[in-house]
């Protein structure tokens, strides 16, 4: 069964736009890498694309390359910020697989050993936790 036709609302099409403020990481033509409001560790952050794509399974596969040489990019620029002892890279492809927000995306999560991910909740992270994260990132690129 094909998934569902792209939503040109969802919140990561109206960041992109620039209708909805993200702390930005990392962001070249094809690529937009920010924070996660709502972190599972310090410092996750997360790398879409510019072009609409509800998610892999209808990417444009000329999409795919630089997509994930930048989330490669911000991994290991992550990993290197925090300290990291590994980094957690997740893609979920519709609802029943864990996707929430229907534009393709990345999480990147540095990890640290012996510490559990918080739970994906509707707590917001603070908005200057997030800023000072988003600089140590992007000072390790």
């Amino acid at each position: 069964m094909p998934s569902a036709a792209y939503d040109t609302n969802n919140i990561f099409a109206k960041i992109l736009r620039g209708e909805i403020p993200a702390h930005k990481v990392y962001e070249d033509d094809s690529v937009l890498a920010f924070m996660d409001v709502m972190p599972q560790a310090e410092g996750h952050v997360l790398v879409v694309p510019k072009a609409s794509s509800r998610n892999i399974l209808d990417a444009d596969p000329a999409t795919l390359g630089a997509l994930i040489a930048a989330v490669q990019r911000v991994a290991i620029a992550a990993e290197d910020a925090f300290e990291a002892d590994g980094v957690t890279i997740m893609q979920f492809n519709e609802a029943p697989a864990g996707q929430s927000v229907f534009h393709l995306h990345f999480h990147v999560i540095p990890r640290k050993e012996g510490v559990p991910l918080r739970p994906h909740s509707g707590k917001m992270e603070d908005g200057a936790v997030l800023a000072a994260n988003a600089e140590k990132i992007k000072n390790a690129l």
